[in-house]
């Protein structure tokens, strides 16, 4: 196994969330190779610290299960999930072939069985490709409707024994309000599950976070956006928001007078 005192990180293994947004270019739908491209690069540099890594993949550039639940019958709910899911896959698809051509080992892997073009989820073997330093890219969500790509996050980070999950999102981290309605908005740098539970903070689905605080694993919130943050997450440097089981917010403006 990598040894975190060898790996220039303060973790061994880390499952890493991306949003499907980071497929695409802002405001866009569908698969834009050039995002795909410059984030495989930025994986390809976190994985150079030597860690374990494990992806999980959003697919909300090209299609939400949710869309469907209003305004037409005529796709079920768990169909429109299913469609979500596999949405997933097609990222994963384009995203390990960018990581491959920057000659990086990859398994995909999809917990919607689909043979031709991915393995099964079995956690056992997914610990082996990472203990073999290959990045192993998870798709296909739970493999069940009604169950968001965070919650199957989480489950992924607690089934391998992760020792953080990373959520690569659009918002620099954990607001105390939507900054894209209040622009006063206060951006902690630390908050605990409770508090995000209690006001509410859609950063991340409730229930992926409940998951989280049951066993004590910490969340990191950033954003892929900003050049180098997935790199910097990756390494332990303070960016975006931290979850855990602190019940002291501490917002970013403190960040200079807050002890590391």
């Amino acid at each position: 196994m990598v040894e975190a005192a060898k790996s220039g990180s303060p973790y061994r293994r880390i499952v890493l969330k991306i949003s499907g947004e980071g497929f695409t270019r802002s405001g866009e739908r569908g698969i834009n190779m050039a995002s795909v491209v410059a984030l495989a690069e930025e994986t390809y540099r976190a994985a150079q610290s030597g860690v374990q890594l494990a992806i999980v993949l959003g697919g909300g550039n090209i299609l939400r299960g949710a869309q469907f639940s209003a305004g037409t019958t005529r796709i079920q709910p768990a169909t429109a999930h299913y469609m979500g899911m596999l949405a997933t896959v097609i990222n994963g698809l384009a995203f390990q072939d960018a990581l491959e051509s920057l000659g990086v080992e990859t398994r995909l892997v999809s917990a919607v069985p689909m043979e031709g073009v991915a393995e099964p989820h079995i956690h056992r073997r997914i610990q082996q490709h990472l203990e073999k330093g290959r990045i192993v890219i998870l798709t296909g969500g739970t493999g069940r409707p009604f169950v968001t790509t965070d919650t199957a996050a989480a489950q992924a980070a607690l089934e391998i024994g992760a020792d953080i999950l990373m959520k690569a999102t659009k918002v620099d981290g954990v607001f105390s309000d939507d900054p894209a309605k209040n622009p006063h908005a206060i951006l902690y740098s630390q908050i605990s599950y409770r508090d995000v539970l209690r006001q509410n903070l859609r950063v991340m689905d409730p229930e992926a976070i409940t998951k989280c605080a049951e066993h004590r694993l910490p969340i990191v919130v950033f954003n892929f956006r900003r050049p180098g943050n997935i790199e910097r997450a990756v390494r332990g440097e303070r960016v975006g928001t931290l979850i855990t089981e602190t019940e002291t917010p501490v917002r970013e403006s403190e960040l200079s007078t807050t002890p590391t």
